[in-house]
């Protein structure tokens, strides 16, 4: 074949490509079931990638720029950081000059705190704290902004309704940028030690919610271990017994011996066993658990994870015990009936199960009513009888009362000493007789009265 003619076929050929195409495409653009179907379809999956890509794209964006951090409301630190937050916005309203640079953004989602304070004359006072409620919040810390998110869950209760202490449960998440995550850790601290302040030089009452310890109400201020009068030499005896367990843990662990210490304080109602305890702790810088055996909800179980998990440094009460279990068994008028047994309390202060590092104390108004097994060595350790008022303890309380810079009477120091003494023969008197009073009435009876009148009047409390 001759070679123009091929390279003629060959034009043709490739002229006739693009006509053949741009048939094709003409065929597709004309064709009325592409444009309807496969143009949307296309068009709909692009979109769909390309949300797909933006999504993932503020995800990673999210990873790499954003840290959060969440804290519930089991844990402390959720407390404390709900009042950090309301006490930074109540010093940015308190002051003009701070509010044109308030670290605290308003917000229209609130929650209302009411305090109760109680002076020692009886009064008391309400406030109410206005705290960041569910919601979302903004404010500025140390020149960086955060983001907290307040969530409640009403269908996850926290504590059961078996308890009778079925709370929601509740986050607060804090966002802020990843550069500034090293604020978190400050930011807590600050809000622990606001928390604290509070605390500081004061005793505290925890009392068991659920599985775990909480405080109740406000911190208590100490009372000095003098203002409860014992027998003389009682006081400094439980004291110094206390304070040589403390010292000696050490010892128990080089022999073997489980940490812990178990005190019985018993005699008549209103002698000072409750207020001694409160005191030696309020002295010993401790807290005190006040666990109550009959609570609707507690079983064996739950009481042995308390009493292992006690806070640190605190005394664990257990009041009227006598009453919890007399006769092993527990049924109050309704007919309910403790779900704690008497083994399981065995078990649970001096079981395999239990734990260490503990101390308890325990109060009965009459010991002859405690199971000999209850009351044997390595459950109570130390085991004391704390009375109604004799003689002596009558003078010193009346003493305490009324003289030296306590004496705001008109009676001179002679006389307050010869009432004293007076006090102190009647009491004498009485006890002959087999009467007595107790600790509680007597001092009752002086913040009533006046010196004359309390000792004219006081042979009106004794009982038989």
């Amino acid at each position: 074949m001759p070679a123009d003619v091929s390279l003629d076929a060959a034009t043709a050929s490739a002229a006739a490509a693009p006509s053949t195409g741009s048939s094709f495409l003409n065929f597709l653009g004309d064709n009325q079931l592409f444009q309807a179907g496969f143009g949307l379809l296309g068009v709909g999956a692009a979109m769909g990638i390309a949300r797909t890509g933006a999504i993932w794209g503020t995800t990673m964006l999210r990873r790499r720029m954003l840290v959060s951090l969440e804290i519930d409301n089991r844990d402390r630190a959720y407390e404390w950081f709900l009042a950090w937050m309301a006490h930074r916005a109540n010093n940015a309203a308190s002051s003009a000059s701070t509010a044109r640079a308030a670290p605290w953004v308003r917000s229209h989602e609130l929650s209302v705190e009411t305090m109760i304070e109680r002076r020692p004359n009886g009064s008391s006072s309400v406030f109410f704290q206005l705290v960041a409620g569910p919601g979302t919040h903004w404010f500025k810390y140390k020149g960086a902004w955060m983001q907290v998110k307040r969530e409640r869950e009403t269908r996850s209760m926290m504590g059961g309704q078996q308890a009778g202490m079925a709370v929601p449960w509740e986050t607060v998440t804090l966002t802020t940028l990843s550069r500034d995550r090293k604020l978190f850790p400050e930011l807590l601290a600050e809000a622990r030690d606001l928390g604290m302040q509070g605390q500081e030089g004061k005793l505290v009452i925890h009392t068991a919610w659920g599985t775990e310890w909480r405080p109740f109400g406000k911190p208590r201020r100490k009372r000095p271990v003098q203002s409860v009068v014992l027998e003389p030499g009682m006081s400094e005896k439980i004291e110094t017994d206390i304070k040589a367990f403390l010292a000696r843990r050490q010892w128990y662990a080089d022999r073997g011996i489980p940490y812990r210490r178990g005190y019985l304080f018993h005699g008549p109602p209103g002698s000072g066993k409750t207020s001694f305890i409160q005191a030696l702790a309020g002295s010993l810088s401790y807290d005190i658990c006040l666990l109550n055996l009959s609570e609707r909800g507690l079983a064996d179980d739950k009481l042995n994870h308390l009493l292992s998990n006690a806070p640190e440094r605190s005394f664990v009460l257990i009041e009227d015990v006598d009453a919890a279990f007399n006769k092993r068994v527990q049924t109050t008028a309704d007919g309910y009936q403790s779900s704690v047994t008497f083994s399981g309390f065995l078990n649970a202060i001096d079981g395999v199960a239990s734990g260490e590092e503990r101390i308890i104390f325990m109060t009965t108004n009459h010991v002859e009513h405690l199971d000999p097994a209850l009351i044997r060595p390595g459950r109570v350790d130390f085991s004391v009888l704390i009375d109604d008022a004799s003689p002596l303890q009558a003078r010193i309380l009346f003493e305490r009362f009324y003289g030296g810079g306590a004496n705001e009477t008109d009676v001179s120091p002679e006389e307050l000493e010869t009432l004293a003494q007076n006090l102190e023969d009647i009491v004498a008197e009485k006890m002959k007789g087999g009467q007595r009073v107790s600790m509680a009435a007597l001092q009752g009876h002086f913040i009533r009265n006046q010196p004359k009148d309390a000792v004219a009047r006081s042979r009106d409390l004794f009982r038989e």
